[in-house]
C-alpha cells in the first residue's frame, strides 16, 4: 500500500461533478423512457416513476435556492415552463379518449 496521500484538488471536484450530473440525466430520462414506456405500451398508470423524476429536479431546485444560486431568470423560466406543463396536463385530460 502506498503511502502517499490522496490528492483532491479543483479537478477532481469538477470531475465529481460532472460524473454526477451525467448519472442525474441518465436516471431522469431513463425513468421518464420507463414511465411513457409503461403508460403507452403496457396501458400501466406510471405515477410512481413520474414522480421519482419530478422529486429529483425539485430536490436539485430546493438546495440551489436555499444556496442562493439561482437568478431571476431561473425563476420566470421555471414559471414558464410549470405554466406550460399545466396547461398541456389538462388539454390532454380534457381530449377525448379514442373507443377501444
Amino acid at each position: 500500500m502506498s503511502s502517499e496521500p490522496i490528492v483532491h484538488d479543483e479537478r477532481t471536484v469538477a470531475v465529481e461533478n460532472s460524473s454526477y450530473r451525467w448519472a442525474y440525466l441518465l436516471m431522469s430520462y431513463g425513468l421518464l423512457v420507463i414511465t411513457a414506456y409503461r403508460s403507452f405500451v403496457q396501458h400501466e398508470q406510471s405515477w410512481d416513476t413520474l414522480i421519482l423524476v419530478i422529486a429529483g429536479g425539485v430536490v436539485a431546485n430546493i438546495y440551489q435556492g436555499t444556496q442562493h444560486v439561482l437568478s431571476r431568470r431561473w425563476a420566470i423560466m421555471s414559471g414558464i415552463a410549470i405554466g406550460l406543463a399545466l396547461l398541456l396536463a389538462v388539454v390532454l385530460m380534457l381530449m377525448p379518449r379514442p373507443a377501444q
